[in-house]
C-alpha cells in the first residue's frame, strides 16, 4: 500500500508558506505505510524538530489496479473519501530546502499520516462540492472545498500512474489549503467532512 501525497495543491497554502504553487503538474511525495495513524490514536511530537504543523486534506482510496490511467476515466479508480492530516516538521523542512537536499525525513516519519475512516463516495455530493474543516481546540483553523484545488483528483490519478502502478488501497493526499499552523501539546484536533466528524485526536 503506497501513501501518495501532493505538495502545493491550494493556492492559498502556497502563499502562506511562501512558495510558488505548482502549475503545469502535481508536485509529488510519498509516504510509507509506517506514516499511518489510525483509530484516533495520539500524535506523539517527536523530539528531533521544534516545529510541527497539521495540514487537513481530503484522502481518496485507491479501488482497482491501473497505471497510465486517462483523466476522463479516473473516476472509476477510486470509490471513497477520508479526511487525513498530514504532519510536517517545518523547521527541518525548512532548512532541507534551504539547502536544497530531499525532504522526506520532514514529512514521510512514522505516524505522519493521520488517517480517518473513509466514506463511499455514492454516499457523499459530487467530489467537487466536498467541504471539509478542521479545528484546534474547537477553534476553526482550515475550511475549504475540493473546488479549491488546483489540480482535481481525477487529473493527480492521470499524472501519478504514468509513474507508478496504482493498486487497490493506496491512499491519494491531495494538498492543503491555508490556516496551515504548529501542534502543541494538550491541543485537540477536530477535523470534519460534509458535517461528519472524521478524526478526534490529541496531541501529547
Amino acid at each position: 500500500m503506497k501513501i501518495i501525497c501532493v505538495g502545493l495543491n491550494y493556492p492559498s497554502h502556497a502563499d502562506e508558506i511562501g512558495m510558488r504553487p505548482a502549475d503545469a503538474e502535481p508536485t509529488i511525495f510519498l509516504k510509507p505505510d509506517t506514516a499511518l495513524l489510525r483509530n484516533n490514536d495520539p500524535f506523539y511530537i517527536p523530539d528531533w524538530a521544534n516545529r510541527f504543523d497539521y495540514e487537513t486534506e481530503l484522502v481518496f482510496r485507491i479501488s482497482r489496479l491501473g497505471r497510465h490511467i486517462d483523466e476522463r476515466f479516473a473516476h472509476r479508480y477510486y470509490d471513497a473519501v477520508g479526511i487525513g492530516i498530514d504532519f510536517t516538521a517545518r523547521d527541518l523542512q525548512d532548512r532541507l530546502v534551504r539547502e536544497g537536499r530531499p525532504w522526506e525525513i520532514c514529512k514521510a516519519f512514522d505516524y505522519s499520516a493521520a488517517i480517518s475512516p473513509f466514506i463511499p463516495l455514492a454516499e457523499l455530493p459530487p467530489v467537487a462540492d466536498l467541504h471539509f474543516c478542521l479545528t484546534v481546540n474547537g477553534e476553526k483553523r482550515q475550511e475549504t472545498a475540493a473546488s479549491q484545488m488546483i489540480f482535481s483528483i481525477d487529473r493527480i490519478i492521470a499524472h501519478v500512474s504514468r509513474y507508478f502502478s496504482l493498486r487497490m488501497g493506496d491512499l491519494i493526499f491531495t494538498g492543503t489549503p491555508t490556516g496551515v499552523g504548529p501542534v502543541s501539546e494538550g491541543d485537540r484536533l477536530t477535523a470534519t467532512l460534509e458535517g461528519r466528524t472524521m478524526l478526534d485526536f490529541e496531541i501529547k
